[in-house]
Order: structure tokens, then sequence, then C-alpha cells
């Protein structure tokens, strides 16, 4: 039987990474997205025939069914920044997570890779970490082979993270220190959390390991706007802002969800950014994986440079402005 490894929410920055290096294994992959029309280019990231793009939802059971028929293995990298019209946490992160696990389950496959992130927790006050440990919960229940992968912020060309605050060093002289800009991160970078992904569907021996997946170095909030800026050659202002002012304006900006245009900031991103987001040492990681991180100062400039001066042919504008002496 060849292998077959479908993966939920392929389309998206870390998924359209993960068909890349599943490709390059000579893995066939079914890509199960709501929108197949605009997925249309997933299949060029392998062999002619060896991407197919399907049709599913994961709110929608039957679906899910169809999209596992005669798969060998399944990830499921399906997961919400913020929530916006029937797209809640809740549906998103565990119930379609079960449904996902459930379907699995029915067809007997146990190879099984759940995208969660650090510092999911049942407990937390924010919805998206709560849920998103739930979701784990939900899917160890069903399939208890599963392989938990928790990374820290992404970080690669297409992030939501660096670039946000990239467009917002161009458009902004003042760069806001939510919470002082005291919280810590470990960025890892994209290609490598993929890599993560192929070897945990791949690897047996990994089953119903939990990881957790940081970067090389750690920063402070106020550390990664500093690098930003160093990157993009950009004098900002940091200001501090507290959490309960930064925690309205998350509120104000929700409003923004009711339409298409992504909200810069929730009240439930700021509830996250009270805790840091670093591995705990305790779960295994990519070195367990075999995986040497890729650092965030020598990926930044490759793509952070479409927010400098110029561009790419900064040092070119820079050169030519200088006073001829």
């Amino acid at each position: 039987m060849q292998d077959l490894i479908t993966v939920f929410g392929g389309s998206g920055f870390l998924g359209s990474q993960v068909v890349r290096a599943l490709a390059r294994k000579g893995v066939n992959v079914r890509v199960a997205v709501r929108q197949p029309h605009l997925a249309h280019t997933m299949r060029m990231l392998g062999d002619v025939g060896q991407i197919e793009v399907v049709q599913a939802n994961i709110r929608d059971a039957a679906s899910i069914d169809r999209a596992l028929t005669g798969a060998t293995g399944v990830i499921n990298l399906v997961g919400l920044l913020y929530e916006t019209g029937r797209q809640k946490f809740e549906a998103v992160h565990v119930t379609g997570s079960r449904l996902i696990a459930a379907a699995a389950k029915a067809r007997g496959i146990t190879r099984f890779v759940q995208m969660s992130a650090l510092g999911a927790n049942p407990a937390s006050p924010s919805a998206y970490a709560r849920t998103k440990a739930l979701g784990e919960a939900a899917v160890r229940q069903e399939v208890p082979e599963t392989v938990i992968l928790r990374p820290s912020i992404l970080f690669g060309q297409g992030d939501d993270f660096f670039n946000r605050f990239g467009e917002m060093a161009v458009m902004s002289p003042v760069l806001p220190l939510i919470g002082g800009g005291h919280t810590l991160f470990q960025p890892v970078f994209v290609g490598d959390v993929a890599q993560a992904v192929v070897k945990a569907v791949m690897d047996p021996a990994q089953q119903g390991k939990t990881f957790e997946l940081g970067g090389p170095g750690t920063f402070s909030f106020r550390q990664v706007l500093e690098l930003i800026l160093k990157v993009t050659g950009r004098k900002r202002l940091l200001a501090p802002l507290p959490f309960g002012l930064a925690g309205l304006m998350g509120k104000v900006f929700e409003l923004a969800a009711l339409t298409p245009i992504a909200p810069p900031l929730t009240s439930d991103q700021v509830t996250l950014l009270k805790t840091d987001n670093v591995v705990s040492g305790t779960c295994p990681g990519l070195a367990d994986l075999g995986i040497t991180p890729e650092t965030v100062e020598a990926i930044l400039p490759t793509y952070l440079y479409r927010f400098r001066k110029g561009g790419q042919f900064a040092e070119e504008v820079a050169r030519q402005s200088a006073p001829i002496i």
C-alpha cells in the first residue's frame, strides 16, 4: 500500500512547508482545505500527481471522512489566531480536532500529528491556549498514539508576527511594548517545525510523545522589536503599553474580525502575552528529532528586507544618498 498522508490545513503558512517536505520524502499528499480553489498552487510543490487538493471542513464529519479515504497518516495543522464568524476557538481547536481523530480511529489510522502551541493549558485564562490544550486531550482520547507538537512563535517568509511589526515600523513612529516588553519568546523557524512534523508522522518511535519546539535563542518582546528595527534599518520609539490598556485596545480591534480585515491585536492575545512563550524543558524538542534549529538572526534579513528603505536595494540607495565629500 502506497503511503498517503492527509494534511488538514495544508495550504497555510506552516502547511505549505509541511506539504513540500513530505513531497520530498516521496510521500503522496492529500491537502484538505475548506476552499480548494484557493489552494491549486499546492500541486506544484511535488511531482505530477503526487499532491491532491480536496475540500474538507473540520466541522463536517462527512467531508473529513472523505478526506481520509485511503490515507495511512493524518496531520492536523488547522488553527485560529483570532475568532471570526463561525470560526471559533472551541469549534476549530477542540470539536474539529476531535472529529478528525474520531474519523482516523474509525479507519484504523494511528499515525497522527496534532499541531498545538507552547502554553497550551486547560486552565489558561486565554481561550486560545485553553482550547489548544483541550484539543490535545480530545485527539489523544481517540488516538493515543498521536504526536503533539507545541511550537513557540513561528518565523519565516510570510509569518504573521515579525512581518506584522516590520510593517508597523514602516507606518508608525512608535511601536508598543505591551506589558512593558518583558514577555519572553523562543522563536522557531517554520522550516524546522515542518521537518519536525514530517519526522513525527514518519517515525513510529515518536508515537504518543509531546514535543516542545523552540529556537536556539530566547528574546524578550523588547528585544524582538529591537531586532526587527535593526534588520529593517528603522529608528522608532518603543513605548510601554500596560496590559490593561492593551486589552481594551484589543477589544476594539476585535470589531475588525467582523470584516475580512485581520485585527492587529485581540484581548485574548494580550492575555497570552502575560505568560512567557518558551519551552519548559520537561518535554523532548527539536534536538530529539535530530533537527538543528535555524537562528532568527540568520533568517530575518532574508525576508524583512522589504521593510527597509529601498527594499532589497537599501544599501545602494544609502550609498547614493550619502553626501559627497
